[in-house]
């Protein structure tokens, strides 16, 4: 995974229209001697399997390389600004949990008439692209209210209204599946058995059906991973926000394709660790996992 997301970025990047050595010269670009000199400095004289070839060279060395622009390690670069846009991540993804959860226990069944509506809301929610929600909610809770600064990264309240933008869409789309989850657990003996005992309906959802059925949610919310990342860099732009957004949509506008290509990266690395960790929590939510992986070992 990490590869390919690499290896295609690489390829977008070379396809790309305009020339790098015009983005790294500037208003020298004209200049023959000058020319000549930086592509020979940043190896752009090299075709690009043998350029695809020296990156990946200097990858497995751990060296993401430097800067065209810039003219500081890529790696460096990254430093500064992935805190600000993992923790705008990690917010997302808290209040997209809390939000699926909240939505799937109170308009489960028999509640249709909440049903019906959460359902309205979640799909309309689900439809708007992450920056237009994040501009109503400046609309309102910023310039409206004043309850929000409009951008700034300092303080719990400036990440407020980017983590809404950011994880109002995810939340709905897995309050959906986890809904669904829900239903079919409520129809199993188990929870029929709980309820006969004397057991309340939302007891039975909390305590019973819902870990059976968290699974299909894990495994779409480990897919969309690379929505919240996604949104987060898009949302930064809109807020205001240090990252990988600003980073991201420099480098693309100079063409300079080490940044690209390590966030493009850096984000593969993400995607994957995460669904790795989901893999791992499949183990703890379903115990009947453990049990088949056991027998399987015990067979083997």
């Amino acid at each position: 995974m990490v590869w390919a997301a690499a290896t295609l970025t690489f390829i977008a990047v070379q396809l790309s229209p305009g020339e790098t050595i015009n983005t790294l010269l500037g208003p020298n670009s004209n200049d023959p001697v000058l020319r000549a000199q930086v592509i020979q400095d940043w190896g752009l004289d090299h075709p690009a399997v043998v350029q695809y070839l020296l990156y990946f060279g200097r990858l497995l060395r751990g060296d993401m390389g430097v800067s065209y622009i810039e003219h500081r390690p890529v790696s460096e670069l990254l430093a500064d600004q992935f805190p600000a846009t993992i923790e705008l991540t990690l917010w997302a993804a808290g209040l997209a949990v809390v939000l699926a959860v909240a939505l799937a226990i109170l308009t489960s069944r028999p509640a249709r008439l909440g049903r019906a509506v959460s359902q309205f809301l979640e799909l309309a929610v689900v439809s708007a692209p992450p920056f237009w929600i994040g501009m109503l909610l400046l609309a309102v809770f910023s310039f409206r209210l004043g309850l929000f600064p409009v951008a700034g990264t300092g303080g719990v309240r400036a990440v407020v209204l980017p983590a809404l933008a950011v994880g109002l869409p995810i939340g709905c789309f897995l309050a959906q599946i986890l809904r669904e989850g829900l239903d079919r657990a409520l129809e199993q003996p188990f929870a029929l058995t709980a309820q006969a005992r004397g057991m309340g309906l939302g007891a039975v959802k909390l305590v019973h059906a819902l870990r059976h059925a968290a699974l299909p949610a894990l495994t779409v919310g480990g897919l969309a991973v690379g929505n919240l990342l996604g949104g987060a860099v898009i949302c930064e732009q809109v807020f205001g926000r240090a990252g990988l957004g600003q980073l991201a949509v420099n480098a693309i506008n100079s063409k300079d394709i080490p940044i690209i290509l390590a966030i493009a990266l850096l984000a593969a690395i993400v995607f994957v660790v995460i669904t790795t960790l989901l893999d791992l929590v499949y183990l703890l939510v379903d115990p009947r996992l453990r049990g088949q992986s056991q027998w399987q070992e015990a067979n083997a």
